[in-house]
């Protein structure tokens, strides 16, 4: 007895690629674009866009720098003091707190799909922009505190 939902002789059925016509020229495509399911070391990545940093070392270090500044600029946004809106411009205030914000969100997703790539070298590159972000604002608050506590005395 066949059901409509029998999925048994699936195997007969002729399995096609939307995109190419042939299943040869589907796996060579397959085989140019590797996505890594862990982490792994090396140059040959792609980063946020098809062909970047294209496998080359300068490129690479270029990459790995602005995904540090990237990181970098998501820490000191997080961490800005809040401006005080003006008393008879309130919606001026909110809107320049809310343009920071997405700012700084999509930087943080940008970091996020660069991480994602699961290369060790963009990692630490994010790690540690993130650490040198936090150092900078956690520096500044310190010697703040300590020179205005200088002051008193």
């Amino acid at each position: 007895m066949s059901h409509p939902n029998d999925h048994s002789n699936m195997s007969s059925m002729p399995m096609s690629s939307p995109t190419s016509s042939s299943p040869s020229k589907s796996m060579n495509n397959m085989k140019d674009h590797v996505m890594h399911m862990s982490f792994f070391w090396g140059k040959d990545v792609i980063l946020l866009f098809q062909g970047w940093p294209d496998n080359d070392l300068g490129m690479y270090i270029l990459a790995l720098a602005l995904v540090f500044l990237i990181a970098l600029i998501v820490e000191l946004l997080a961490t800005s003091p809040s401006s005080k809106p003006a008393e008879n411009r309130p919606f001026l205030g909110g809107l320049m707190q809310a343009s920071v914000y997405a700012i700084r969100m999509t930087l943080s997703y940008l970091i996020m799909l660069s991480v994602m790539s699961f290369n060790i070298g963009v990692f630490v590159a994010a790690v540690v922009g993130h650490f040198c972000g936090c150092f900078i604002i956690k520096f500044r608050e310190i010697r703040g505190a300590s020179t205005s506590a200088n002051s008193k005395i």
